[in-house]
C-alpha cells in the first residue's frame, strides 16, 4: 500500500513456481508496451524458465511481481560468452524485464545486481546479450558500470539474425548494491 504517497519499495526474492503467473502477465505487459520479448513466445511460462538455470529472482513490491531476471549457463546461441577472455567462467543474464509501473525505482538495477552477486558467488562472471536498439536497457547497463565487450549476432528463428550489444558484470568493488568486500 502507499503511505503518504509513497510507493512501496521494491524488493528481490528467488522466484517460486506459484510465481509464473503473475510473472507472464507482468511480461505481457512489457511485451505491449515495449515489444520484449520481441516474439511472444507459445509458452511465455515456459520460455521464463531457462535450460541451465542456476537461479531465477522476482522483485515484488506491494505484493505484486514487477520485475524479474534468470540467471543461466551459456546457451547455444548466447553472443557474450565468447567475448570474455578464454578460460574465464560465465553465467548469462537472460528474461530480463520490469513491468512499465515500475520503472524508475531501481527495480532493474536490483535484479541485475542479484544475478551478478550469485555469478560471482558461483566464481563465474555475469555477461548478457541485449539487441542493439533497446537503447534503455543499453543504457542501464552502462549506467550500472556493465563493461561493454562487443557485438555480434543471434540468430532468433529460421532466417532471422538480430545485432547484439554484449556486457559483463562489474567487479564487486564497482556495484553499487554488492553486499560483498572488495
Amino acid at each position: 500500500m502507499e503511505r503518504n504517497g509513497e510507493q512501496p519499495a521494491p524488493h528481490v526474492r528467488a522466484r517460486w513456481d506459484d510465481d509464473l503467473a503473475d510473472c507472464v502477465r507482468t511480461l505481457r505487459e512489457v511485451h505491449d508496451k515495449d515489444g520484449y520479448p520481441v516474439n511472444w513466445p507459445a509458452d511465455p511460462a515456459g520460455w521464463l524458465t531457462v535450460r541451465g538455470q542456476a537461479a531465477a529472482w522476482v522483485a515484488s513490491a506491494d505484493e505484486r511481481v514487477v520485475g524479474h531476471v534468470v540467471l543461466a549457463g551459456p546457451g547455444a546461441g548466447d553472443v557474450a560468452p565468447a567475448l570474455v577472455s578464454p578460460g574465464t567462467g560465465v553465467a548469462v543474464v537472460g528474461r530480463l524485464f520490469v513491468g512499465p509501473a515500475a520503472r524508475g525505482r531501481g527495480v532493474g538495477a536490483l535484479l541485475l545486481g542479484r544475478a551478478a552477486r550469485e555469478a560471482r558467488r558461483l566464481g563465474v562472471r555475469a555477461v548478457l546479450d541485449v539487441v542493439a536498439t533497446d537503447t534503455a536497457a543499453i543504457a542501464l547497463y552502462e549506467r550500472l558500470g556493465w563493461e561493454f565487450l562487443g557485438r555480434g549476432q543471434q540468430e532468433w528463428g529460421p532466417g532471422e539474425l538480430v545485432d547484439v550489444r554484449c556486457y559483463a558484470a562489474p567487479p564487486a568493488a564497482a556495484d553499487p548494491d554488492s553486499e560483498e568486500t572488495p
